[in-house]
């Protein structure tokens, strides 16, 4: 049986390493990609995990845009010192021909976790505003993913 796994990120150069492990491990079913700001705006950390799942073939694999900025302290700017401004150290890539779906990632994780109590599992590896608003809307989750 696999695993199912929402990955809740802000894909910049390191994020791409952990999508491309999580889509290619046997035991794991990506059951969707949830961006966030961090590296880089949530847009085009949005962007960036659409083309990335188009890399791998797996355009099918539903990505929601989620939060923007911080709750508690105004945004920092973006490490494209580290990343480049396009997160993957300015490759400055093709868009990619899939887009966003319509639900916020917060409503993602929320239809996904009550889809499959207990089964699945939130791998948040950007900042933690998703996975906040989820609690806000329905705190039940918590004991259910």
């Amino acid at each position: 049986m696999k695993h199912k796994m929402i990955l809740d990120t802000d894909p910049g150069i390191d994020d791409a390493m952990a999508l491309f492990t999580a889509v290619a491990h046997p035991t794991i079913e990506l059951l969707g990609v949830t961006t966030t700001f961090g590296n880089v705006s949530v847009e085009q950390s949005t962007r960036n995990a659409l083309t990335l799942l188009d890399m791998v073939h797996m355009p099918h694999i539903p990505v929601a845009k989620g939060s923007a900025t911080p709750w508690a302290q105004p945004p920092l700017p973006f490490p494209d010192f580290v990343h480049g401004v396009d997160g993957f150290g300015n490759l400055n890539l093709p868009p990619p021909p899939q887009q966003a779906i319509s639900q916020s990632a917060a409503e993602f994780i929320i239809e996904q976790v009550l889809k499959y109590p207990h089964e699945v599992t939130l791998v948040a590896i950007g900042p933690l505003g998703n996975l906040a608003l989820a609690l806000q809307l329905q705190p039940q989750i918590a004991a259910l993913v």
